[in-house]
């Protein structure tokens, strides 16, 4: 596969940017995790792209505010009494999110342009970079429609948007850091035939271990059995099958949906075991394939940071360093499989 690239010496500012908005991505999804963990996500109830930039400069801003979060369940069924003091410990959360999302639409947008008009970008990468900006301002839409699901009937968002809306992100943070890997200088390496379709499938299960953590969350699943490797004293727990259809349990019944993330994990970690161990007695973890080395290393982490998290009932500090580190484990994959495909 061709690369991306024009000339060598105009990329590195190029290259500088796309890490820097990778990294910005990563910062949201950490700030929209602890939104989520500290049920923050509800506390802005409208959705404004302009004017929402700027926060309530009055108390008769914040009183609008907080009268309009009043009408929602979640106030009327939760929050009930609220001051409005700790109803701005929530919305700085939300606005934050919001915020650092804007910005990064801002940051995108203009640097772009510059490049743009400094011919740094060629045929083959502009139309890359525009496909990115609008993932991006699709993310906006994707936060939006997930926020409005817990406005009307319900006391939290949708679990199945809020997979859509992380999914997406995911997406989007895998895609920006396989275009920068792409602008690197092509080596000749080792990539054993069928090599790269094993690492691409252990990105998939990460994939679908980010979606299966985001029904986690959406339904408080880490809250419900807080003991390992047994689920309230079992391999496999009682009630599993509670709903009809079956194949529902994994979206809404809790003892599924967190039985599954489970087995996921040890499906990931059994692969990254072989991977890595096949990869060093191949190469020795030389050149590219020291990618190889920290996914392992990355999934190992990853592991003991979901018992943890497990055990301690889901503090925050735990829970974040869990979901970030799944970006960066399924980034780094992102980046072996880009720079394998790069080499010639």
């Amino acid at each position: 596969m061709s690369s991306i690239a024009p000339k060598s010496d105009v990329l590195a500012p190029v290259r500088v940017w796309l890490y820097i908005l990778a990294i910005m991505i990563l910062a949201m999804v950490l700030v929209g995790g602890a939104t989520r963990l500290t049920d923050s996500g509800l506390s802005i109830t409208s959705w404004k792209p302009i004017s929402g930039m700027l926060p309530p400069l009055s108390l008769a801003d914040w009183n609008a505010e907080f009268e309009a979060y009043k009408q929602i369940p979640e106030y009327q069924q939760i929050n009930k009494g609220f001051s409005l003091e700790e109803f701005k410990g929530i919305f700085w959360w939300e606005w934050g999110h919001r915020f650092l999302g804007r910005v990064i639409g801002l940051v995108f947008l203009f640097p772009f342009l510059v490049f743009l008009f400094q011919k740094r970008l060629n045929w083959k990468l502009a139309p890359a970079l525009v496909t990115l900006f609008i993932m991006g301002g699709f993310q906006g839409f994707l936060g939006w429609w997930m926020v409005s699901s817990g406005l009307s009937e319900r006391v939290d968002v949708s679990q199945y948007r809020l997979a859509a809306h992380l999914g997406a992100a995911c997406i989007l943070f895998v895609s920006i850091l396989w275009v920068v890997r792409r602008l690197r200088p092509k080596a000749v390496i080792w990539v054993q035939q069928g090599w790269s379709p094993l690492i691409f499938a252990l990105g998939v299960m990460v994939f679908i271990q980010i979606i299966a953590g985001a029904f986690v969350a959406g339904l408080d699943a880490g809250m419900a059995y807080n003991t390992w490797p047994l689920m309230d004293g079992q391999f496999v727990p009682d009630g599993m099958d509670q709903m009809t259809p079956f194949w529902l349990n994994s979206f809404e019944n809790i003892t599924a949906i967190q039985f599954n993330h489970r087995m996921l994990a040890y499906v990931i970690f059994a692969m990254a075991v072989g991977l890595t161990w096949f990869a060093w007695t191949k190469t020795q973890f030389d050149g590219v394939h020291g990618w190889m080395l920290l996914i392992g290393v990355l999934v190992l982490l990853q592991v003991i940071l979901g018992i943890f998290t497990l055990l301690f009932v889901v503090p925050i500090h735990l829970a974040l360093a869990h979901q970030g580190t799944a970006f960066v484990l399924i980034g780094a994959i992102a980046c072996y499989l880009s720079d394998m495909s790069n080499e010639k």
